[in-house]
C-alpha cells in the first residue's frame, strides 16, 4: 500500500499545477474577450444604430421588478438630419460646452466638480457628453469606481472610433428626457406632439433643461428652475453662434 501511494502522490502533484495553469489562462483571457467584446461593440455601433441601450433595459426590468408589467419604454431612433439642429446645439449648450475640443474627458469641469464636492456643496460628476453616452448605452447608474473606470474605457473607444456628429446623434437619441421616454423624437412626440425635426429652439432648450435629473423635472409642466435654465440654455446657444456651431463636429 505504501509503494502505491508512493506512486499515486507525483500524479496527485502534478495534478494542482495544472489545474492553476487552467485557473491562470482563465483569468487572462475574460478580460481579454472582454476588452474584445467592447471594442467590437463600439466600432459596429459607429455604423449600426442601436435598436436600445442598456439604462433602457435596466429601466424596463425596474418597472417589472415593481409589478408595473404596463410600463412600456417609449423610443424611436432618428438620424441627426432628421433631428432639429436646435437639439444637439442645446444638449452641448447645457452639458458639455467643450464638446468639439476634448478628446473625451473635460479635465477642468472634473477638477471643478472635485472641489465644487469637496465644499459639500450639491454634487456634480463633470462628466462630457462622450461619457455620458458610454454610460447610457452599455453600462448601468449608480456610483461606483468600477463602473466609473469601464465608463472612462468606452469614452476612450467611442472618441478614437466616432467622429463627434456620430457621438451628439447616439447621445441625443439614448438620452433620458422623461421616466421612460429615451431620445428627441420620443421626446418630441410625448411632450410636444410633433416630429423632432419641427423642434424650436426653445423647446429643445427645455429639453435638454431637464438632462440632469428627467425623472424629478419636468418638459411637460416645466417648474421654475427648469424655466430658468432652460432660458439660460438659450442664451448660452446663441453666443455658441447658433447652430452653424454643428459645422465644428463635421
Amino acid at each position: 500500500m505504501q509503494e502505491l501511494d508512493a506512486a499515486a502522490s507525483p500524479a496527485h502533484g502534478h495534478a494542482l499545477p495544472r489545474r492553476r495553469r487552467r485557473w491562470l489562462r482563465w483569468l487572462i483571457a475574460l478580460p481579454l474577450a472582454a476588452l474584445v467584446l467592447s471594442v467590437v461593440q463600439v466600432a459596429t455601433l459607429r455604423f449600426v444604430d442601436p435598436p436600445f441601450s442598456a439604462f433602457m433595459v435596466w429601466r424596463q426590468l425596474e418597472a417589472w421588478g415593481d409589478g408595473d408589467w404596463s410600463f412600456r419604454i417609449a423610443h424611436d431612433w432618428r438620424d441627426l438630419d432628421d433631428i432639429s439642429p436646435y437639439v444637439p446645439l442645446a444638449v452641448i449648450a447645457s452639458e458639455d460646452q467643450t464638446f468639439a475640443e476634448h478628446y473625451g474627458f473635460d479635465l477642468k469641469a472634473i477638477e471643478r466638480a472635485r472641489k465644487n464636492n469637496e465644499r459639500g456643496r450639491k454634487v456634480r460628476g463633470g462628466s462630457t457628453i462622450s461619457q455620458q453616452t458610454a454610460k447610457n448605452l452599455f453600462l448601468w447608474s449608480g456610483r461606483s469606481w468600477v463602473r466609473k473606470g469601464i465608463e472612462a474605457w468606452y469614452t476612450v473607444l467611442i472618441e478614437t472610433m466616432w467622429p463627434k456628429h456620430r457621438i451628439v446623434e447616439v447621445y441625443v437619441n439614448v438620452a433620458e428626457f422623461g421616466d421612460g421616454v429615451y431620445g428627441a423624437q420620443a421626446a418630441a412626440r410625448t411632450y410636444f406632439r410633433k416630429d423632432a425635426a419641427r423642434l424650436t429652439a426653445a423647446e429643445a432648450a427645455r429639453m435638454a433643461a431637464v438632462l440632469p435629473s428627467p425623472r424629478r423635472y419636468s418638459i411637460a409642466k416645466p417648474g421654475p428652475y427648469v424655466q430658468r435654465r432652460a432660458q439660460a440654455i438659450q442664451r448660452q446657444m446663441r453666443y455658441m453662434g447658433g447652430t452653424g456651431y454643428l459645422q465644428r463636429l463635421e
